[in-house]
Parts: structure tokens; sequence; C-alpha cells
């Protein structure tokens, strides 16, 4: 009896395991329906982020299959934070909230290297910036350009960041504001935590982000809820 005890519990950690490694999906009820399956067309990829209060979220990610959407395992609950200020419908620059809705996920980038992945990588340094200038043509656009050579205020006040910053180890660009609206807000992410609220992205773990890049196609979304 005890032996059999101890191959009930080794079974019992290899399952846990296997369920820690991201793309494998845990059963779920079969009428599971997530909050946002009417708002993501025929996406089949989804980080679903849910604020819990002030700038505190959490991150599910989802798959849609043929027997419909299932939770990836590994990718349950993940702690995250967003906006100082939380989430507002409403997103403008300097509002320090995270947008509520359903936006696309366009590409990544990161100061590492390319952890592999469905979308386009691009590994940026100390020229590469995201134009926040209001007035420039590139407004809420990456730029790469010397910082004394960029046609596009480069000074904090203006909104543009430097991308070449620790919290940008790996990050998802998502497309807020494609229209590039002046005022609207730019330079939103999914991107690496630093354990702090964010000015309106979303971060989350680093390792943990790595594994949800590997696992990205084209198509994906983020959908964003209180």
């Amino acid at each position: 009896m005890r032996g059999m005890r101890r191959v009930l519990i080794l079974l019992c950690a290899q399952v846990l395991l296997v369920g820690a490694a991201m793309g494998a999906a845990p059963g779920a009820p079969a009428d599971f329906t997530p909050w946002f399956a009417r708002s993501v067309g025929a996406a089949t990829q989804v980080l679903s982020v849910t604020g819990v209060g002030g700038s505190d979220a959490k991150l599910d990610v989802l798959e849609r299959g043929p027997g419909g959407w299932q939770p990836v395992a590994g990718g349950v609950g993940i702690p995250a934070k967003i906006g100082a200020k939380g989430m507002s419908a409403n997103h403008f620059d300097g509002s320090m909230m995270t947008p509520k809705g359903v936006y696309s996920l366009d590409f990544a980038f990161g100061t590492e290297p390319n952890p592999g992945g469905g979308l386009q990588y691009v590994q940026v340094g100390p020229d590469h910036w995201w134009d926040g200038d209001m007035k420039s043509p590139t407004y809420n656009t990456m730029q790469v350009c010397k910082k004394a050579q960029c046609p596009f205020d480069t000074s904090p006040s203006s909104g543009t960041e430097n991308l070449d910053i620790p919290q940008y180890a790996h990050a998802v660009v998502m497309g807020v504001n494609k229209e590039r609206i002046p005022g609207k807000g730019g330079a939103f992410f999914v991107h690496s935590t630093d354990g702090g609220a964010t000015a309106g992205c979303v971060a989350i773990d680093d390792a943990t982000l790595v594994n949800i890049m590997r696992w990205l196609r084209p198509g994906a979304v983020i959908a964003i809820t209180e």
C-alpha cells in the first residue's frame, strides 16, 4: 500500500509538470464561454486581461479549437500590473490608464534576442524609439534614429520613449490607436514587469511573457476589461 501511494504521488507530480508547459490545454467545461467570445471575431488566440482593483489585474491565455475555447495550461490567473490609474475605455496621452477593449497584437520587440514565436520580432537598442510627439507624422510608431538626428521630439515631456530599457526586455505591441489620432495615446505594450504600475501598458513576469510570445501567432488579440 505504501509503495502504491508513492507511485500515485509521483504520477500526480508528473501531471503538474506537464501542465506547466505553455501550450498544453487542460480540460474545461463544454459550455465554457469567455466574456470576450462575441468581441474577437475569428481570432483563435486571446490574452484576456481582467482588472482586480487599482493597478492590479490577472491575465488568462485562451485558445479556440474544435471543442471551443480552452484555457492554456500555465496561462491562467497570471498576475499583471496595469496603468497606475486603472483602466478606461477613453484612452488618451498621459491618462496613466490601460485602454479597455479588444486590440490586435501586431509584432514583438525587445532588448533581448528573439525568443522565437509566430510574431515578427525587432531587437531594439539605444537608437530605437516609440514616437510620442503628437505633431509628428510618425506619431505612435517605432522609429530608428540617433537622438540628435530624430525628426521628432525625443524629450520625455513629448511622450516619446526610448525602447532600450529593462522593462522592454521583451514586449508585444498592442494595436491601440492605429489611426494615430494625435492625443489618443500610443506605446501600449504587453511587456516585462518591474513590479510597479505602468503608464497604461500590461506588464507580467518576463519568463512567462517569453513563453506566451513563443505561443503567439499572427491574428492573436488582447481583450481587456474590468
